[in-house]
């Protein structure tokens, strides 16, 4: 490997911390949350009766401690973004029994709620989303991890992402294991045939542009080129793209590309992806594979809140 190859290959992932993560949209997302369950936001027509008229039933000055469970074996996240979620009411309090990225088995505590019973009744099923939906992107991100062992290629996300959801999806994505791909739009290059079409109809011709364009105007940025067909990577090499993205390729393919690229550019696999492929694709020696899976194909796991006696 080439030290330039190395630097790029350092320099175009990362796994992304709970402390990295902006709080300010969270917290418009937690509290757009609990007003859809209290207020009907997102209703043009409000509804006659607001707040939560099944818990104000109980008397006000009753409080409970509940504990929060896996059901099933699962990789946690979400323990800090229940934290603020239960704080709505600032009587509440959430101490957590386990971090995120732990690996839990069915039955293991998580977290206590302890507060007003009112409030922590309003509160149940959004923290539950959040922890059940989280934790649902770490556990399948764990499984294709797992699925990886053994081989140096590291995993990817990608921009399928839940609107609205990007960075905390991508946190969770990095709680299994995984490693994240492009945060957005603005922190790499990436040329597919769209865009190559707008510099011309000949291959060559259009990526040596487009490559020299985006190193004059935006020269710290990497340059990735998406290729399916074997016969347009020479003219991302002659290019000097940094990483060249193989979509779709066969097995066969992916050795051959593999081959003709050596050194000269991080490589990346995409496109079907999958827990039956990835043992193949491993051997391939690519240094990413990414997949959209991790999010859009996660099912949320089993979590319950139980009231303690």
């Amino acid at each position: 490997m080439t030290p330039n190859t190395k630097k790029i290959l350092l320099s175009c992932c990362q796994q992304i911390r709970w402390e990295a993560l902006d709080l300010k949209p969270i917290q418009k997302l937690i509290a757009l949350a609990i007003e859809e369950d209290t207020v009907g936001s997102g209703l043009i027509e409000k509804p006659a009766t607001t707040g939560d008229p099944s818990s104000a039933l109980i008397p006000e000055n009753h409080n409970v401690t509940a504990t929060f469970h896996a059901r099933q074996p699962l990789t946690l996240c979400g323990i800090e973004l229940a934290r603020l979620t239960a704080a709505f009411d600032p009587r509440l309090s959430l101490k957590a029994l386990a971090d995120d990225g732990a690996t839990l088995s069915a039955g293991d505590p998580i977290a206590t709620l302890h507060g007003p019973t009112r409030s922590a009744l309003t509160a149940e099923r959004t923290l539950l989303n959040f922890l059940q939906h989280l934790s649902g992107i770490a556990t399948t991100t764990r499984a294709y991890v797992d699925a990886l062992k053994g081989s140096p290629t590291r995993l990817l996300d990608t921009r399928k992402t839940t609107p609205g959801y990007r960075y905390l999806e991508k946190y969770a994505v990095a709680c299994g294991g995984g490693w994240n791909h492009r945060m957005g739009l603005f922190d790499r290059v990436m040329l597919k045939d769209n865009h190559l079409a707008a510099f011309g109809s000949d291959l060559a011709g259009a990526t040596a542009a487009a490559v020299a364009e985006s190193r004059r105007v935006n020269p710290d940025l990497l340059v990735e080129m998406e290729v399916d067909r074997i016969d347009q990577i020479p003219a991302a090499l002659a290019a000097g793209v940094d990483i060249i993205l193989l979509d779709n390729f066969s097995v066969r393919e992916l050795r051959e590309a593999k081959t003709l690229i050596g050194d000269q550019a991080v490589t990346e696999i995409s496109g079907n992806v999958t827990l039956d492929t990835l043992p193949e694709l491993k051997t391939v020696g690519c240094d990413f594979i990414s997949t959209g899976a991790l999010v859009h194909k996660s099912v949320w796991v089993d979590i319950g809140l139980d009231w303690d006696e």
